[in-house]
This record gives C-alpha cells, structure tokens and sequence, in this order.
C-alpha cells in the first residue's frame, strides 16, 4: 500500500512529449503519478516537426498511432538522409524517415490526452525550486514548488526529470552534464505570407544550410544555419528580422516580407548526463541528452527512455519487482544517448562543415551506393538498429532477435486475426508460444498477473525471416524481446524473474 504521506508514487516534471509518454506508461503500469510543468499552458509552437521510424513503432505498440492522423495525413518518407547525403532508407526492411510534418505541439496535445485518460495528474504552472537532501539514499524524493496557489512540498518515492536541456531536477540533483559547448547558432521559425520551395532535407549551399517545409497554409517550417554564426547564450533572443537577413544571405532570397508565428534559435551544443539515475531521481529526454537537432532523434529518443522506463519503474513501486530493475534503465539507454550524440555529431560535421567537408560528402556519397552502408545508417538514424546487451545471456550464439524490438508481424491467435502490436497495448509483457505448447504457459503461470501468454501463428514467411528456429519469444512491455525458446522452457524463469520480479507464492 502506498504510503499516504506520498503524493504520489512518481512526480514526473516536464509536460513535453517525454513526460507524457512516461506519464501515460506509468499508468498502464499501476503507478500513480504527478506531472508538473511550469508552463501555465502549453506554448501551442510546432518546436520539433515529426519523429522517427521506432518512435512510430512505440506509439503504435500502446495503439494511439492513429490519433496522429492516418493514410495522407501521416506522412512518411522513404528517403532520408544523413549529413545531407540522401538515401532511400527501406533498404532496411521496416525503415522510412520517419513521420514529417506533425509539429511538436500536436505531439504533446496527443500524449497529454492519452496520459490523462488514463489516470495521469497533469499540473500545469507548478515550478520546481528547491530539492531536498536524502534523495540518493532515502526511500523518497521531496520538492518544494511554486504552484498557482502558493509554495508547497511534495514527496514522492521516485522524481523524474523530463524538463529539458536546462534540467531543473538535473542541475538540483547534482548530476554532471559533460560533453561539448556550441560552437554554432542556427535558427528556426514558422513563417507565414511566403511562397518557399519545399526544402524538406535540406539544402547546402556554399554560405550555409537552410531548410523549408509547408505546415498548414500559409504556414512555413525554416532552419537557418549560416556558416560563421557564433554561438549565443541560451538568454539571448532572436527576431524576424535576423532569421531573414540570414535566409537570404544563404539563398539570395529576400523574405522580409512575410512574417512568423514565432523564431528560436539552437545550437550544435553536446551533453549526456553522467548518470541517469541517482538515488531516487532519474532523468529521461533532453534532461539527459542534448545534441544538433537531426532527423527529429531528439523527441523520439525520450520517446523511447520513457517506454524504456515507464513499465519498470512502475513494477519497482507497486512492489511487483526489486530496486535493481532500474540499474537496466540507465545501463541500457545511457549507450543510446551516447550513439544518438556521435551521429548527430557526426551529421553536423558533413552537413555544416562547409567546403572544408566536402571531401567526407562526396565519400559518404560514394559509401551510399553499397547496400550495407544504407542499411546501416538507415538503422542508426531510424532508431531501428537498437539492441540492448541483456547480459550474461545474450552471447554470440544469441538469436538475433534478443535485445532487438519484435516488429509488427501478423498473427493468428483463438480469437482470430491479430499482430505483436496489438498485443503491447496493455503496457505488459508478453509471452509468444508459437506452437502450442502447454509447457510455457505452466512454466509462466507465478508471473500471470504481471504478463500475458498468447498462443498464435505466424506466417510462414516470418517463421522462417524473423522467428527462425523458434517456438517462443518473451518480449517486454517496451516491445523488446528478452528470451528466446526453441524446445523448450530452458532459462525462461530467469528471464522472468529478471524482467518482471520473483515468481508469486502459491
């Protein structure tokens, strides 16, 4: 039972989409909790413009993919690129560029409905200010915060910093933010009153980069990176006037004459947060990782640090499973974050380095030609590449499949037509017995209230590509597959008590 001088079992702080999806998770698992955000309303800007092919996957696996609009109206791109060098990115099976063109605030408008219709405490004009000491060995977390109706304090077991690159939690917690400074500015804006080329990749030319995307009508998306602009401090502002000035020393082309919704700018500054969690505080998002926007990674990396920790910090404070559970949190997603940094990096160097990289363009263009090459970075850059080292378990005689995400692959089950999506919506694990074999289900039943077995077919084309020489696959609540069986139920309990806490007494 909860103790009741808690406010909750979770204090989430940040409403972005890192927040919510973390929010949301955490509901499907059981556990109550608080988001604040300092924000009185959201800001209703577009900020980031899509996201990823896995981040896709993730929405979809909790069925609320369809709420970002179907058919036409959620449009994805086969080609991509990286560092500007283009690619057709289905090379890799599975793989596009991701879903463009739905704006950041459509994102969170999306998340905070789906997090709230599930229980989630959604406070808006609550700011963080102080955090107390106790944190790291305590059995809670305790905040003083600013809310619309005066200063309070409230506890929780476990406090979650989804609030930015500028992380209160972050910096209060005391956890170290190493990496590089920004050596650059480049700005964005949604313009209006402006007919642009389309420029939805980009495109470099010899006094900087700009990119152009439509919105809605009337409704421009730019980025701007001029070579030789300096850094700025984050205080700083930015106007109209020096977007344009910019655009058309770059292009030639005068837009003076049009207007926008609102202009920013950002930078190539890189940090990854040292540790994501101490005590009982974690980070997740751009509180632990910032980098050069590229491919929309940012807003689908802590998409995925929230379905990577939702579920097991929920196990860890209803008591379904041990502390340890969430040392996996940082020793999985920590390598992401750090991979994420080099290949931004790495894109920021080819695509803005200016004549001075175009060697390292017309290379990478040639190593585009070979089919492992794209199916390589189609992987790195839509997140589909991802596999997490489970231990002592997964060796060289691991089948490829554990560690890796479980796609979406039809099934046919007792109850007629279904897929491996479909059957995450729940936020459980799930047990897939491919055969029949009544043998798993026995050996599942100490963990039946925390996962589900589902007894299904497989096509015979995806028996043979993806489940080769398998019986059964146990995937996590985050769509990752963490055993794998071939005749039989051999290492399946350790698996289970793993992933999903100590077997029930009878």
């Amino acid at each position: 039972m909860q103790d009741t001088t808690m406010d909750a079992d979770v204090i989430v702080v940040g409403a972005g989409p890192t927040g919510l999806m973390l929010a949301g998770e955490l509901r499907l698992g059981g556990a109550d909790v608080i988001v604040l955000d300092k924000l009185a309303e959201p800001t209703g800007q577009s900020r980031g413009l899509g996201f990823t092919a896995r981040a896709m996957e993730v929405f979809d696996q909790r069925g609320i993919l369809p709420r970002f609009g179907q058919g036409e109206s959620l449009e994805v791109s086969p080609v991509g690129h990286f560092g500007g060098v283009q690619f057709d990115f289905t090379a890799l099976e599975g793989a596009h560029f991701g879903a463009r063109g739905i704006p950041q605030s459509q994102t969170e408008a999306v998340l905070a409905e789906w997090a709230a219709g599930l229980g989630a405490d959604i406070r808006r004009g609550h700011e963080v200010l102080a955090l107390a000491d106790g944190f790291r060995d305590g059995d809670h977390a305790e905040i003083t915060v600013g809310t619309p109706d005066g200063v309070r304090r409230m506890r929780a077991p476990f406090l979650v910093g989804c609030d930015g690159g500028k992380s209160t939690v972050r910096k209060l917690a005391g956890i170290d933010f190493p990496g590089t400074e920004a050596t650059r500015a480049m700005f964005l804006a949604d313009v209006t009153g402006l007919d642009l080329k389309p420029r939805y990749l980009g495109e470099a030319l010899p006094n900087g980069m700009v990119m152009a995307a439509p919105l809605k009508e009337g409704v421009h998306r730019i980025i701007v990176c001029p070579h030789g602009a300096a850094a700025r401090s984050a205080d700083d502002t930015v106007t109209f006037e020096e977007v344009a000035k910019a655009w058309e020393h770059i292009t030639g082309e005068d837009i003076s004459g049009g207007g926008a919704e609102w202009v920013s700018f950002f930078s190539d500054a890189t940090r990854q947060a040292a540790e994501y969690r101490r005590g009982r505080v974690l980070l997740a998002g751009d509180a632990a990782h910032i980098h050069l926007p590229a491919g929309g990674q940012g807003l689908s990396t802590g998409v995925q640090d929230a379905v990577n920790l939702g579920w097991k910090l929920a196990a860890v404070v209803t008591g379904r499973a041990g502390d340890a559970l969430l040392d996996t949190y940082h020793a999985e997603r920590h390598p992401v974050g750090r991979r994420l940094l080099m290949n931004t990096r790495a894109q920021g160097s080819v695509f803005l380095g200016g004549d001075q990289a175009e060697p390292l363009r017309r290379i990478l263009t040639e190593l585009t030609g070979y089919d492992a090459v794209r199916r390589h970075l189609a992987g790195i850059v839509s997140h589909l590449d991802i596999r997490y080292d489970l231990g002592e378990d997964d060796g060289d005689t691991a089948h490829p499949l554990l560690g890796r995400r479980l796609p979406r692959l039809p099934l046919t089950g007792p109850d007629g037509e279904t897929d491996t999506f479909r059957l995450l919506h729940a936020g459980r694990g799930v047990l897939l017995d491919l055969t029949g074999d009544a043998g798993l289900r026995e050996a599942a039943a100490p963990w039946s209230g925390r996962l589900d077995v589902v007894t299904a077919t497989a096509s015979p084309a995806d028996r043979d590509r993806v489940f080769a020489g398998l019986d059964a696959v146990l995937v996590r609540p985050d769509g990752h597959v963490a055993w794998t069986g071939s005749g039989g139920t051999d290492g399946l309990g350790t698996a289970l008590t793993r992933w999903f806490g100590a077997p029930a007494e009878d």
